[in-house]
């Protein structure tokens, strides 16, 4: 827990970070960006030829290649990636209308929590 004393309040227009982040200086996704467009030479499993592809595209080939093993979670991934995650939508008015378990009976007394009532 923080010392009481050593907390101090800013006022009013001052930053508790003065010179901030220096100008001219990258964020993460950008340098991502960068290096995720850098060319190598590698062999493409899918053409069958040696061919200078990014990074980008060699670590898509690396996942077309998990999804032709039968790696379902690189399929979603792909398929996420491709065509974006899909949207899930929720009518409330059928969930309100519907009991939340439908296999519990009304009067269900062998549930750990009616035993602890009936001991009180």
């Amino acid at each position: 827990m923080a010392n009481k004393e050593n907390l101090k309040l800013w006022k009013p227009g001052e930053s508790g970070n003065p010179k901030g982040r220096p100008k001219g200086s990258l964020n993460r996704s950008t340098i991502a960006r960068k290096w995720l467009q850098t060319k190598s030479k590698i062999f493409n499993p899918i053409t069958n030829q040696e061919e200078t592809l990014t990074q980008e595209d060699i670590a898509t080939l690396a996942l077309i290649k998990k999804v032709r093993m039968g790696d379902v979670h690189a399929y979603k991934a792909l398929m996420d990636s491709s065509y974006g995650q899909p949207k899930e939508t929720i009518d409330l008015n059928q969930i309100a209308e519907q009991p939340l378990f439908l296999d519990v009976p009304e009067n269900d007394s062998d549930t750990e929590d009616s035993k602890a009532k009936e001991k009180e």
